[in-house]
């Protein structure tokens, strides 16, 4: 079994394997593989060498798939080189860069892409050949790693996508991450929805109004009354305007400052305008038009910043939303909770399904499975105010209070600002108040006067002008207190 005899570049080689012999690149290579040096298997073995000419000279040769367990992959270079996972990862990613181009992925996707791909596997595979490596080795990696599940979900996501990718050029081999298994997240997985009252809502936007100024105000408040995603919201242009039938047209994005021409579902809609919402746009506009007068506009966006500059990115209004937010003494909520309120409030108000799913750019599947705890209505108190608030369509009164200019400001500097008097001298403001309350004390009737008006009394910590604004509105829970997901 050792005696050496040739049959065309193919030599039967000690401890029972055979040995090939060919060029590449100018290089000569004589690999091995273990066989018994039958007259059979090198009749086979020489068979298989002219395959591997003809793909040498097509440039299509893969060195690594032909002989995975060769003994010096550090020696070959040029096409027999063996590709390693680093390599992979960064024809992957540049990949997903042409699609960005051509508007084919969102540049969350991947940036997505690329934390987990560079943070993640890279350190613990980037180094190995890509030939090589198998099932075990990957999870392994996974589960040593302290991730929640959809953490897990999404690093072995991006890595199924990036293998996928590399073993297009390789369909006769079997691709270790395509058994990869994604975990099933159940219902108590899920963030819970947790919406605003109208009463907290309110009291958010009279905050937001007095603190930030009109602009920002205006900005959130659309969003409460609209439902808008902020991506979607900061893409409004004066086109997708149309007041004379009061809707918006919602077709597009802008996601880290990039902006794109379709929404985050794919699919195009027209918004239906509230007259609240339809009074801010206008409010908004009209705002828009002063500013452009004054030169600081030179775009067409319809919300932007103080100084008029289109808003970028979402950073600058969380940061204010969480400031205002806070100094109500409000649970936390992100922006995008605003969202989830447009949605509750159309279903406690008893809205078709059907109506709420498009004006929110929804599956019917996702108003089922996420919202079911509103669609059963709500208290009358409840509908009352949601119905006052989306039909009052006079003009905000907001403090007196400086607005603040920057976003970014010392803990001690915001603090102070937001211990500032409000308007508490002058009659207009105390008059407001005596009235609203002698109002709320009217409906009310009965023997319940006595009871409300201890009620009024122990709500000293509102600010005297957002007494003025949520007189008379209650707060209101989901009707069967159901815990559901949190999902767009």
């Amino acid at each position: 079994m050792g005696s050496k005899w040739f049959t065309g570049g193919v030599v039967a080689a000690p401890r029972g394997r055979i040995q090939f012999d060919f060029v590449v690149d100018g290089i000569r290579y004589r690999p091995s593989i273990k066989r018994p040096p039958s007259e059979s298997n090198l009749r086979r073995a020489r068979e298989r060498l002219d395959v591997i000419k003809r793909q040498i000279q097509l440039g299509i040769f893969s060195f690594a798939e032909e002989f995975p367990d060769y003994r010096y992959p550090e020696r070959l270079t040029g096409i027999a080189k063996f590709q390693r996972c680093g390599e992979v990862f960064d024809e992957y990613l540049a990949h997903c860069e042409a699609r960005l181009r051509r508007d084919d992925m969102a540049v969350a996707t991947l940036n997505s892409y690329r934390k987990i791909l560079n943070g993640i596997w890279r350190p613990q595979i980037g180094h190995l050949i890509f030939q090589q490596i198998r099932y075990s080795h990957l999870i392994a990696i996974a589960d040593r790693q302290p991730w929640s599940k959809k953490t897990y979900n999404n690093a072995i996501s991006a890595l199924k996508r990036a293998f996928d990718f590399g073993y297009r050029d390789r369909p006769l081999r079997e691709n270790p991450a395509r058994q990869l298994r994604c975990i099933r997240l159940r219902k108590s997985d899920r963030p819970n929805i947790d919406p605003f009252s109208m009463h907290d809502a309110e009291a958010l936007i009279a905050a937001i109004h007095r603190d930030w100024g009109e602009a920002q105000g205006n900005y959130d408040e659309f969003r409460f009354f609209t439902g808008l995603r902020p991506s979607e919201e900061i893409a409004l242009v004066l086109s997708d305007v149309d007041l004379v039938h009061g809707v918006v047209s919602v077709n597009k994005a802008r996601v880290h400052g990039i902006d794109r021409c379709k929404t985050k579902t794919g699919d195009d809609r027209r918004v239906e305008l509230c007259p609240r919402a339809l009074a801010v746009l206008t409010r908004q506009l009209a705002l828009r038009a002063r500013l452009h007068a004054a030169g600081k506009i030179e775009h067409d966006q319809v919300f932007f910043q103080d100084s008029g500059a289109p808003i970028r990115d979402l950073l600058c209004p969380a940061l204010r939303w969480r400031k205002s937010l806070r100094s109500l003494k409000l649970r936390h909520r992100r922006p995008y909770v605003a969202r989830h309120t447009s949605v509750s409030w159309q279903l406690m108000l008893g809205k078709n399904l059907l109506w709420v799913a498009r004006q929110h750019g929804h599956s019917i599947v996702t108003m089922l499975r996420t919202y079911a705890a509103w669609i059963d209505g709500a208290a009358d108190a409840d509908v009352a105010a949601i119905n006052r608030s989306m039909h009052r369509v006079s003009p905000r009164r907001v403090s007196s209070a400086r607005p603040r200019e920057r976003c970014r400001m010392g803990r001690r500097s915001w603090k102070a600002n937001f211990a500032m008097p409000v308007a508490t001298s002058g009659s207009s403001a105390v008059s407001s108040i005596g009235f609203f309350r002698s109002l709320w004390l009217r409906l009310l009737g009965g023997g319940r006067r006595e009871r409300d008006a201890t009620h009024w009394a122990g709500r000293r910590k509102l600010e005297r002008t957002d007494l003025e604004e949520l007189a008379g509105a209650e707060g209101f829970e989901p009707p069967n207190g159901g815990i559901k997901s949190e999902e767009d």
